[in-house]
């Protein structure tokens, strides 16, 4: 018993030194949600409100802000990678 108990407060030790990347912000403030028989669907792939009127033109739907866009600048910068020395 004592041996599980230590084992799992170092796994969860481990956990909070590794910690875990940083979240990147939603870049797509808009989102079409589109209403149906079988219940509709939801698109967030839109940076302006005109791209998702647009896209739900002729086929219906409404455009909605996206739930999870918070403003900030949205970083797609590659990971850095390292060479060896030597």
């Amino acid at each position: 018993m004592r041996i599980a108990v230590l084992g799992a407060v170092l796994i969860g030790a481990g956990f909070m030194l590794c910690g875990t990347p940083q979240a990147k912000a939603d870049p797509y403030r808009w989102c079409a949600e589109y209403g149906g028989q079988e219940g509709g669907g939801t698109n967030c792939g839109f940076v302006t409100l005109e791209q998702c009127r647009m896209t739900i033109m002729g086929m219906g739907g409404w455009c909605v802000p996206n739930q999870f866009y918070d403003g900030r600048p949205y970083d797609q910068a590659q990971p850095v990678r390292r060479r060896k020395a030597g």
